[in-house]
């Protein structure tokens, strides 16, 4: 188990320079001078060719390519802000609780609620219960998170004024993005867990299970939920990636200063150092979050334990 995880996370290195790479050279193909956005079209030749020099930007491609992954993977040095001139990575660490908070109790709700609908949808199957239940994950699933945001502004903060639209004065601010970040992921696990728990439901030893005179809550807790879960944590693996990145739209509504909202404002200032530290932080957030999904696998799945543990691929 110990050389997978090594292993894992030696390709999780491998994955964030590739997405430091990319990152970097979309942001360096982006039309426009930024010294000239940072100063203006009525700034001198002389002044603009200063600035450029000051940013690192009058020098080849492939120097500041290599020169930015020193400062990251060697020094750990994000770089500073272009425009407001203050350390990438210390803004980073002020606004990342903020979107913790949200993806984190979102996906609290994501896995306890989803989880909860599925099975009860499962264990209902054909009848209205089950139907009423897919048709909610069928809208949440298709509903675009930026309109459900909005709706939720306009019924709970405008009309019945229960809740703040926006901002981070008190606790009460998270719960309309918290609720509406994990809405999306409530409806996907909901759908993937009655998926999972039909298959099992009519497995030999679930009948085996209730011949012997179980009660059923006992059947769905002990027999059919432990071998459900796999396809359930693969569900909730990518929903925790999903609602820490996609939180950028979340905080740009209901105005949260998180990493999401500070990447867009990044992006629409052609903040080189920003929109790539964000893009890294995201991209190791995600694969932090696989490795633990793969690592559930093998606490659940003794198989998979046994195949981590020789190193070598089941037959």
């Amino acid at each position: 188990m110990g050389r997978y995880v090594i292993k894992r996370i030696l390709w999780l290195i491998v994955i964030l320079i590739a997405a430091a790479v990319v990152v970097f050279t979309l942001m360096y193909l982006v039309p426009g001078d930024p010294a000239e956005l940072l100063l203006g079209v009525e700034a001198s030749e002389e002044v603009l060719a200063a600035k450029r020099a000051e940013l690192g930007t009058d020098r080849p491609y492939i120097i500041q390519l290599f020169d930015y992954l020193f400062n990251v993977f060697l020094r750990f040095d994000f770089g500073n802000s272009w425009r407001y001139r203050v350390e990438v990575m210390s803004e980073l660490g002020s606004r990342l609780p903020r979107t913790l908070i949200i993806g984190g109790f979102g996906m609290i709700l994501n896995v306890v609620v989803g989880t909860v609908l599925g099975i009860f949808a499962a264990t209902h199957e054909g009848k209205w219960q089950d139907s009423l239940t897919m048709v909610l994950a069928m809208v949440f699933v298709s509903a675009p998170g930026f309109w459900v945001a909005l709706m939720c502004i306009l019924l709970f903060a405008q009309e019945l004024r229960w809740l703040p639209p926006s901002g981070i004065s008190s606790w009460t601010c998270y719960i309309m993005p918290v609720v509406c970040g994990a809405l999306g992921g409530i409806a996907i696990n909901a759908r993937q867990s009655r998926s999972a728990m039909l298959e099992v439901i009519r497995a030999d030893y679930i009948t085996t299970a209730r011949a012997k005179g179980q009660k059923e809550k006992v059947v769905v807790r002990k027999h059919m939920l432990p071998n459900a879960m796999m396809p359930i944590i693969t569900g909730v693996g990518g929903g925790l990636a999903h609602i820490v990145v996609g939180s950028a739209v979340l905080e740009q509504v209901f105005s949260i200063p998180g990493i999401g909202q500070y990447m867009l404002s990044g992006v629409n200032q052609r903040d080189r150092p920003v929109v790539c530290g964000c893009v890294i932080f995201f991209a190791g957030f995600t694969g932090v979050a696989m490795l633990i999904m793969d690592l559930c696998y093998a606490f659940l799945d003794p198989r998979i334990k046994a195949q981590y543990a020789s190193g070598r691929r089941m037959r």
